[in-house]
């Protein structure tokens, strides 16, 4: 499991080690991690450190400390090591002194021959885009940037970019992670431990481990109803595809059941023939969720069938035509005391709350689900997920192959399962939209390893291998 931390936390858990250990130790322990990380990325560059040249972009606090601290160390590894002063007055005075003691250069632009750029512009602490000096150094660069704990520029707790800012091929961060390192473009990220004794966080991230150690598989007293009945509420005469994806992303889902009810039922059957298939809910059978919404509508008809599953006291997911009917209807989900899980993309949720989500991704998604009593799942290339009064989940999908038409029918389907299969809200969503993503990349890389354009049908279709791989393949 991931989690993330405020600045604020990292700065109180620094305290205690700043009070107790001598002057410096804990800049070292941090430097001492960058320049190992640096050094690594160097010998998978360029095979090797001799010969090789970094260059320490030098803002005025203690992150501008660390990278002349890092540089000093690779330095006395046989790298060359350059760096330019953006504040020469107000630049770590010990850091700075160790520098030019191991034979590090004070220079004014980027030499052509550098391999690494080291971004020590502004750590946690800093807000807003880089300023017109730190701007100019970075614009158009080429080089290869090893961000210190952030990429400059970039909002620690948001993930905003709002003027000039440095895109980093790795961050190198220290203690514990940060929602940037979610929400933002980082490159790569490595943690380095300095010997933080963090509290526990509401920002969290499922890793691979914890998708598959919850994902439902059955077990020798199981039976096709006892794994979850997933029941779809989707689809109509003009966009019976919907049906088709939510339904066909539940089967690959689950090895339970699933029950479709809807005007739909002859081409769902004709595609999934394990469904069971009936033209209404009220001759649906027992089921354990509801998915509501993909391709429904919003007439009459779909306010009933909405209002039909809302009514039952089991876990509903409501999405697409779902989401326009409670933007109208907010009461029926207020009065709910069943789970509910909303998946809105970024115009759902402005229809839903009434404003755009804006930059604060967390806190937007935050404030729909106390105000809706319902978990909030947040789409978009860093999915963020909401429990009302309780965590929030970061989903970094990675890549953006699943941002195609059709791709949300299937993310429902395969939530409809997890939590007709008895996961907490939260959690259902989060392991959804990893196999979801995962599932996508995988499209996206079939038949070979070169990526190519996918659709929503090829996402659903590597589901299965999506959940298969989750005890061996690496984090998207």
């Amino acid at each position: 499991m991931r989690h993330y931390y405020t600045a604020e936390a990292i700065r109180a858990a620094e305290a205690p080690l700043l009070a107790s250990l001598p002057d410096g130790v804990l800049m070292r322990r941090a430097a001492f991690g960058l320049a190992t990380a640096v050094a690594g990325e160097l010998r998978r560059r360029t095979h090797g450190l001799a010969g090789r040249r970094v260059c320490a972009v030098v803002g005025s606090g203690d992150n501008g400390g660390d990278a002349l601290w890092a540089a000093t160390l690779l330095r006395r590894r046989g790298v060359a090591a350059d760096a330019i002063l953006l504040s020469p007055e107000r630049t770590h005075s010990t850091g700075l002194t160790a520098f030019r003691k191991a034979g590090g250069r004070i220079v004014e632009k980027i030499s052509g021959t550098t391999d690494l750029v080291l971004d020590g512009v502004v750590g946690i602490s800093g807000s807003g885009p880089l300023r017109a000096n730190a701007a100019a150094i970075f614009e158009n660069l080429t080089i290869p940037v090893v961000a210190v704990d952030i990429p400059s520029g970039i909002d620690v707790h948001t993930g905003a970019i709002s003027g000039a800012a440095v895109r980093a091929a790795l961050t190198v961060t220290f203690g514990g992670l940060k929602p940037v390192h979610a929400l933002a473009d980082c490159g790569r990220v490595e943690l380095v431990d300095i010997g933080l004794d963090l509290p526990a966080t509401d920002v969290l991230g499922f890793e691979a481990a914890d998708v598959s150690a919850r994902w439902p598989v059955p077990g020798p007293k199981d039976d096709k109803y006892s794994q979850g009945v997933t029941g779809i509420l989707a689809g109509s005469s003009t966009y019976p595809g919907a049906a088709i994806l939510c339904t066909g992303a539940a089967v690959a889902a689950t090895s339970g059941m699933v029950r479709y009810a809807g005007t739909a039922a002859a081409e769902v059957v004709s595609h999934w023939p394990e469904v069971i298939a009936t033209p209404s809910p009220a001759t649906a059978g027992r089921v354990q969720a509801w998915v509501v919404g993909p391709g429904l509508g919003t007439d009459e008809a779909g306010v009933d069938a909405l209002s039909f599953a809302l009514d039952t006291d089991l876990p509903v997911l409501v999405d697409a035509d779902g989401l326009t009917i409670v933007a109208a209807h907010s009461d029926l989900v207020r009065r709910r005391t069943a789970p509910t899980v909303l998946t809105p993309h970024a115009g759902e949720y402005a229809r839903l709350a009434g404003r755009p989500p804006g930059d604060d991704r967390v806190g937007a998604a935050r404030s729909l689900a106390d105000a809706l009593g319902a978990t909030v799942l947040l789409k978009g290339n860093v999915t963020v997920i909401a429990e009302p009064g309780g965590p929030v989940y970061l989903s970094p999908a990675g890549q953006s192959w699943a941002a195609t038409a059709g791709s949300g029918d299937v993310l429902s389907g395969v939530l409809g399962a997890l939590l007709a299969a008895g996961l907490a809200p939260g959690e259902a969503a989060a392991a959804a939209d990893f196999v979801h993503a995962r599932a996508a990349g995988l499209s996206a890389a079939d038949p070979g390893p070169a990526a190519a354009p996918t659709s929503a049908s090829s996402i659903r279709a590597h589901i299965r291998a999506a959940i298969a791989s989750l005890e061996s393949a690496p984090t998207p």
